[in-house]
C-alpha cells in the first residue's frame, strides 16, 4: 500500500497510471483508501456509511480490467441510489432505506472500475450549505474543526479535502458542490444542465435545478469523471450533448484569449469578506497575466429575487416525499427547519408556484445576457471563508431567518442552477489563518470544455495547497 504522503500527492488519473504501469495493484489502491478513511474520518465525520468488504469482494470478482479498476469512490447521502447501499438523505425518516438498483450515473461509475466504499454526510434533504444533520452529526472542516465543511456535499468535500480519497460524488441544487469545494480547498464543478444523466429514478430533478457530479483534488480528475458519466439515459426528458473530443484531452490545451468579467461584491452590490474579494482580485490579475481580456463587470439582474424564487420552488420537491397528512412529518423526526420548509410548500397554491416559475424565467433571461458579451464570469464562490459550525442552524423553525443567513453566506452559486450553466469552484486562495477560499468561474451554457480548460490552465499556473494533516485525535 501507499504511504499517506504518497496517497495525497496522487489523483485518480495518477493512481490509474501507477496501476497500469504495474507499480500498484487495484487492491492496493482500494485498501489504501480504506486505511485512510479508518484513520482520518473519526476526526471529521465525513463518511457516515461504509461497505468496505463488499467493495473488496466486488473487486476480486471482476473479470475485466477497466482503467479505473480499484479507484475508491464515495456516494453522497442524497438522491443517489446505489444497489444495496443505504440512502437516508440525511434524515431519520429514511435511515436504512435500500434500493435494488444503481442510478445511471453510478452504473457508469461502477462499470468504470470504481470501488464504492460508502456514503458521505449530507444535511437533511440537502437544505443547507453546512453539513450538520441531526441524523449523522456535523462534518468538521479538515482545515479547522470549528468551521463548517460546507454543504450540502459537505461530507464529500471534507473527505477529499482531508485526503481520504482523491474524488467523491456530489450534487448541487443551489451551490451544494461549489460551496463545500470552497470550504475544503478542492475542485467542484456543477456541469451544464442535462450533461450528466438523472435517471432512472428522476426525470427533471428539482425543476431542472439539480446537477450531479463530483468534488475532486485535480481538474483532470474532474474532466476524466465527466467523460465517464456524461450522456443521456433511456427516457431522459432532455440532455446536453458532450463534445466529440473527451474532456480529459480538451483540457490539455489552454483556451485562447477569453473575454472575462469579474465581480468582488455580491450581484446587488453588497460587500463580501475581504479575503473573498482578495481571492477574486488576485485571480483577475493572474488571468490578465495569462493573456485574457479581463474587466470588472457583472450581469444585470435581480439576484435576490431570483435566488429567493428558486429556493421556494425547490421547497416544492419536499411535498412529493411526504404525501400523507399534514403534520405527520413530526412523527418522522424531521428537523425544525425542514418542517417549516415543508409547511411552506404545502401552503403554496398552484398559481403561486407557476408565477414563481415565470419570475425565474424572466430573471434567468436577464442574467444570461451577460454571456453575449463575455465568455466567463468570475466571482467569489462564497461571501465568506468557512463559517463557524452552528451559523446555519437548522434546529429552529424560523424559515425566513434561515433563508436570510443562507443568502448572506452563499449568494453567488444559486443563480446558475436556475440558468443551468457550467460553474466551477477552484481553491485559488488561503486566508492568513489557513482557511481555503474558492473562486467561481461560470461559462456559457454547454461550454464546460472552456470552463475546464481555463481551470486546468489556472491549476498549472498557481497550484493549490495539498490536503492538511488531520489525525484521528484532532
Amino acid at each position: 500500500m501507499m504511504t499517506h504522503d504518497e496517497w495525497v500527492d496522487q489523483d485518480l488519473v495518477g493512481l490509474a497510471a501507477l496501476v497500469a504501469a504495474g507499480d500498484l495493484s487495484p487492491r492496493d489502491v482500494l485498501l489504501t483508501a480504506i486505511r485512510e478513511i479508518e484513520a482520518i474520518n473519526p476526526a471529521i465525520n465525513a463518511v457516515v456509511v461504509t461497505q468496505f468488504e463488499e467493495a473488496l469482494a466486488e473487486l476480486d470478482a471482476r473479470k475485466t480490467r477497466p482503467r479505473f479498476l480499484g479507484a475508491p469512490w464515495l456516494a453522497k447521502d442524497l438522491h443517489a441510489p446505489v444497489k444495496g447501499l443505504p440512502l437516508a438523505n440525511g434524515s431519520r425518516r429514511f435511515k436504512g432505506q435500500v434500493f435494488d438498483f444503481d442510478s445511471t450515473t453510478f452504473s457508469r461509475i461502477r462499470a468504470a472500475g470504481f470501488g464504492i466504499l460508502g456514503r458521505t454526510n449530507s444535511p437533511e434533504f440537502g437544505l443547507s450549505v453546512s453539513t450538520e444533520p441531526d441524523l449523522w452529526g456535523a462534518t468538521l472542516n479538515p482545515w479547522n474543526p470549528g468551521r463548517s465543511a460546507g454543504g450540502s456535499s459537505g461530507g464529500s468535500g471534507a473527505a477529499v479535502g482531508a485526503g481520504l480519497l482523491p474524488a467523491a460524488h456530489a450534487t448541487d441544487s443551489a451551490g451544494s458542490i461549489r460551496a463545500p469545494a470552497s470550504c475544503n480547498g478542492v475542485v467542484g464543478l456543477k456541469p451544464t444542465r442535462g450533461l450528466n444523466a438523472f435517471g432512472p429514478h428522476r426525470g427533471d430533478p428539482n425543476f431542472g435545478m439539480s446537477h450531479e457530479h463530483a468534488v475532486t483534488r485535480s481538474v483532470r480528475d474532474c474532466a476524466a469523471l465527466l467523460d465517464i458519466t456524461t450522456g443521456p439515459d433511456v427516457g431522459a426528458p432532455y440532455f446536453t450533448p458532450k463534445p466529440e473530443t473527451p474532456f480529459e484531452r480538451l483540457i490539455e490545451t489552454p483556451p485562447k484569449q477569453l473575454r472575462i468579467g469579474f465581480i468582488t461584491q455580491t450581484f446587488d452590490g453588497k460587500p463580501v469578506h475581504g479575503e473573498c474579494a482578495a481571492a477574486v482580485e488576485r485571480t483577475a490579475k493572474l488571468l490578465t497575466d495569462m493573456g485574457h481580456h479581463v474587466d470588472a463587470a457583472g450581469p444585470d439582474f435581480d439576484s435576490s429575487l431570483l435566488t429567493d424564487t428558486m429556493i421556494r420552488i425547490l421547497f416544492g420537491s419536499l411535498v412529493a416525499m411526504f404525501p400523507g397528512d399534514p403534520g405527520a412529518e413530526e412523527e418522522f423526526g424531521l428537523e425544525p427547519i425542514t418542517r417549516a420548509a415543508l409547511a411552506f410548500a404545502r401552503e403554496t397554491t398552484l398559481a403561486e408556484h407557476l408565477t414563481r416559475t415565470m419570475v425565474m424565467n424572466r430573471e434567468v433571461r436577464k442574467l444570461s445576457a451577460f454571456w453575449e458579451r463575455f465568455d466567463i464570469l468570475v466571482t467569489p464562490t462564497m461571501a465568506t471563508p468557512p463559517v463557524p459550525l452552528g451559523t446555519l442552524d437548522t434546529r429552529h423553525d424560523d424559515l425566513e431567518r434561515f433563508l436570510e443567513t443562507l443568502s448572506s453566506v452563499c449568494p453567488f452559486t444559486a443563480p446558475f442552477n436556475a440558468t443551468g450553466q457550467p460553474a466551477i469552484s477552484l481553491p485559488m486562495h488561503m486566508t492568513p489563518d489557513g482557511l481555503p477560499v474558492g473562486v467561481q468561474f461560470v461559462g456559457r451554457f454547454a461550454r464546460d470544455d472552456t470552463v475546464l480548460a481555463l481551470a486546468a490552465a489556472l491549476e498549472r499556473a498557481a497550484p493549490w495547497a495539498r490536503p492538511p494533516t488531520v489525525s484521528a485525535s484532532a
